[in-house]
């Protein structure tokens, strides 16, 4: 159990007043047109698109925690290097090409490259794929250990205050919210590394306190085990807050640029936060919750008013995550969702959301309205999906890999043939490969659990579950360009 000042609880209330003043403050900019309240009517600069985006996507820091505790420097291998990679992937080869669609969201693009059936199919993989549940998790439980709290109490109070500023200001309030927050992460997380050496020394006690295969890159764990984590990396190029902030970006140089950065910054932290991962499994062999590795650090190394900055910087790094994730969701819900199938309202989706200025000018007068409330609306249900879905699998990492998965051979081709005229395939083709790789790897999937050994999931033929998914996609994907 965690102890904190009064010093350190005021701060910590602080820090939650100031992120939903931020975030209303923001709102007062808010126009009531779509491209400005889904993407902040497209003027994001080059330092607020790094902040937004280096803090929305290193939210899961208790789980990064847990598996530091656990593995050791294999954190940063296998939490860590795919990502920079496949994010160097997309700032090279996707950023400018998003950009220059001037399009909103992933199934916008699937439309315009095939049709609405495989849109709308893009649109719940999309859902899923988004759900903040982790970060839901992550938040209350972090709140219940700081302020006592019961679970379900901790959860629905976070989300509320998550929500409540995204409803009344969009992406606008998400991202001066996100800029704030990624401030006080980097600052927490450097505030502790200096104490911990201060107070443990330096690499000789770390060396000297850790099991030997937490100074590999392996980290003990099988190499099947590790690779399966560089293709969940590949979540990254078909991540709608990737795509988001690439379409809200000012041009598709600064979307290109920012994302190099964020490279730099994510290196940075993912070195904080292992160091960190290290000291804990170090001074705390015998740990019972690694998911509290972190805070349990800070409980035996930092002084008042130091130990309160340490928790707004983990507070800080899951609500960026869960504001992005959630915004995103519900945009799934009244834009890409009820947008497409909810019948007379008399528009079309070329008209509205074209891919040129002219087209996107040409919107019908209500428009703006009905997806603005569509997406207040959803907000409401990602929230009570994300929730729902957080309570009955409460753990992170089993969330990150049943989402990642599942989901990502679904999209991952699709979406990656529809901005090269060279790989695209037939609509109908792109529908079946999207749904036979979800359907196929989230099988797989069921199969291991229902056949488990000792609470191990027992794969068919011992096969990672996303593998099946990925090759029945590209096969439907092969045959589909052989027709074309």
């Amino acid at each position: 159990m965690v102890t904190l000042s009064p010093i350190d609880s005021a701060l910590i209330l602080l820090y939650f007043a100031a992120v939903v003043y931020v975030g209303f403050r923001a709102s007062r900019k808010q126009k009531s047109d779509t491209n400005e309240f889904l993407l902040a009517g497209r003027t994001l600069t080059l330092p607020m698109f790094v902040a937004t985006l280096v803090s929305t996507w290193y939210g899961g820091i208790l789980g990064v925690g847990e598996f530091s505790y656990k593995f050791g420097i294999s954190n940063w291998i296998v939490l860590g290097v795919p990502y920079y990679i496949f994010a160097l992937v997309f700032a090279l080869v996707l950023a400018k090409r998003i950009r220059a669609t001037n399009l909103h969201t992933i199934p916008d693009k699937l439309e315009a490259s095939y049709d609405r059936r495989t849109a709308l199919l893009g649109s719940v993989l999309t859902f899923i794929l988004v759900s903040p549940a982790a970060y839901v998790l992550m938040l209350g439980i972090l709140v219940q250990l700081v302020f006592g709290l019961d679970l379900f109490t901790s959860v629905l109070l976070t989300t509320f205050l998550t929500v409540c500023y995204l409803y009344a200001g969009g992406f606008r309030s998400d991202v001066w919210a996100n800029t704030f927050e990624f401030v006080m992460m980097f600052l927490g997380f450097a505030m502790i590394l200096p104490f911990a050496y201060a107070k443990f020394g330096g690499l000789d006690f770390i060396s000297s306190n850790v099991p030997s295969f937490h100074l590999t890159w392996h980290g003990g764990n099988s190499w099947q085990y590790v690779t399966v984590w560089f293709f969940i990396a590949l979540w990254t190029l078909v991540d709608p807050a990737f795509h988001q902030r690439c379409y809200a970006a000012k041009d598709g140089k600064t979307a290109q640029r920012g994302i190099f950065i964020s490279i730099l910054f994510w290196f940075c932290f993912d070195f904080m936060t292992s160091t960190a991962g290290l000291y804990a499994r170090a001074a705390l062999p015998e740990l019972d919750k690694p998911l509290f590795a972190y805070p349990m650090l800070a409980e035996i190394t930092l002084p008042t008013f130091a130990k309160g900055l340490f928790y707004i910087g983990m507070l800080a790094t899951i609500m960026s995550s869960l504001s992005s994730l959630m915004f995103i969701s519900a945009t799934t819900i009244g834009k890409d969702i009820v947008g497409r199938i909810k019948p007379g309202w008399g528009f079309s989706q070329s008209d509205a959301f074209g891919t040129t200025p002219e087209l996107a000018g040409r919107e019908h007068s209500s428009l703006p309205d009905i997806i603005n409330r569509w997406t207040r609306i959803g907000l409401v249900i990602s929230s009570v999906f994300a929730i729902a879905f957080a309570l009955l699998l409460p753990s992170v990492v089993n969330i990150w890999y049943a989402i990642g998965t599942c989901i990502i051979p679904g999209l991952l081709v699709p979406v990656m043939a529809s901005y090269f005229e060279r790989l695209r395939i037939p609509a109908s083709y792109a529908f079946w490969a999207m749904l036979l790789g979800w359907l196929t790897s989230t099988g797989s999937l069921i199969f291991g659990v229902l056949n488990s050994v000792h609470g191990a999931p027992l794969y068919f033929y011992h096969i990672e579950p996303m593998y099946p998914g990925l090759v029945v996609s590209l096969i439907v994907w092969a045959v589909g360009r052989a027709k074309s």
